[in-house]
């Protein structure tokens, strides 16, 4: 009979090496998108101001909408914001999510004209962004953010 002999000893397995990026170049990457973003914000401003003026365009919409039920309910528009079957969203001074107040103007039994003021600058160039509605129902823009 043959006898078989075995190795027996375990030849560790050679690690392969990952390629990977280090710190630094994580780092120098972090500093160029941050660079590209201060270069493109001056370009995303006018955007941004006009998706935050939608907000106002659309609670006038409702403020007009609250008015022409008020006047069919009482032959006359309302000058007083609690009478409206409309509650203001509460601002970002408040811990809510709304750049504008919301106020009527005038009313009497055939008009009225309601205002949103903008609470913060968009741009920061000083001027606040104004809408007004009025018993027409279409949002006009009186100061340009």
């Amino acid at each position: 009979m043959k006898s078989i002999r075995i190795n027996s000893t375990i030849k560790p397995i050679p690690l392969k090496k990952i390629k990977a990026i280090n710190l630094q170049e994580t780092l120098i990457v972090l500093a160029i998108i941050g660079i590209l973003l201060l270069l493109a914000l001056p370009n995303l401003m006018p955007l941004i101001s006009k998706a935050k003026s939608v907000e106002a365009q659309v609670q006038l919409k409702a403020i007009y909408n609250a008015q022409t039920t008020y006047r069919y309910m009482h032959s006359k528009y309302s000058d007083i914001m609690e009478e409206l079957d409309f509650e203001a969203p509460r601002t970002v001074r408040e811990n809510g999510t709304a750049n504008y107040i919301y106020e009527v103007i005038s009313a009497d039994n055939a008009t009225f004209k309601a205002r949103a003021s903008a609470i913060t600058d968009f741009d920061g160039d000083g001027v606040f962004n104004i809408w007004e509605v009025d018993e027409n129902g279409n949002p006009k823009q009186i100061v340009k953010d």
